[in-house]
């Protein structure tokens, strides 16, 4: 709180006054990552190939760019912090869910035109999405956590590579 304060130049009661504790503090900075993400995702152009919708949506998941990057950063360190912290744990559980559920929502349309893998069980729209994000959060952490081997166009050409399989 204190460090805040400072950088905001206020003092610590009105930080206080605002966020009475730690927190609640995160819990708004969270939700204001959040935020940017969203209206980042609601702005992309989405079209008919329900492929082409899930690449250029997850792609604003991975840190393709220094805004990105610094989003997913932020991302981490309050899913770590969920961990411990009921209040941004249920923030994320959040988030989590409606991304799930727009992703299950384009692989019921994939489904329902007939798409799905070429070999191996038959699509399931929601386990696949669980799946599905699952892999663009670790293609993710793998970029921001591996400064040395940190390449975000591999990790967009995983993405490519595992939609490919998912839907061909």
């Amino acid at each position: 709180m204190r460090e805040v304060a400072t950088a905001a130049r206020m003092s610590i009661g009105a930080v206080q006054h605002h966020f009475p504790t730690k927190d609640d503090m995160l819990v708004a900075a969270f939700e204001q990552v959040i935020a940017a993400t969203e209206a980042r995702l609601a702005a992309v152009r989405l079209g008919e190939d329900v492929r082409r919708n899930l690449t250029a949506v997850l792609r604003q998941l991975l840190p393709l760019d220094a805004t990105r990057e610094a989003e997913v950063r932020v991302y981490l360190a309050f899913a770590a912090r969920a961990a411990t912290s009921n209040q941004l744990a249920q923030v994320q559980q959040d988030l989590q869910g409606r991304l799930l559920d727009g992703l299950t929502e384009a692989l019921q349309r994939a489904r329902s035109a007939g798409r799905g893998p070429a070999a191996g069980p038959p699509l399931n729209p929601r386990a696949d999405a669980e799946l599905l994000l699952a892999v663009a959060d670790g293609l993710a952490f793998d970029v921001v956590s591996n400064p040395i081997g940190a390449d975000p166009g591999r990790a967009s050409r995983l993405l490519d590579r595992y939609l490919a399989r998912l839907l061909p």
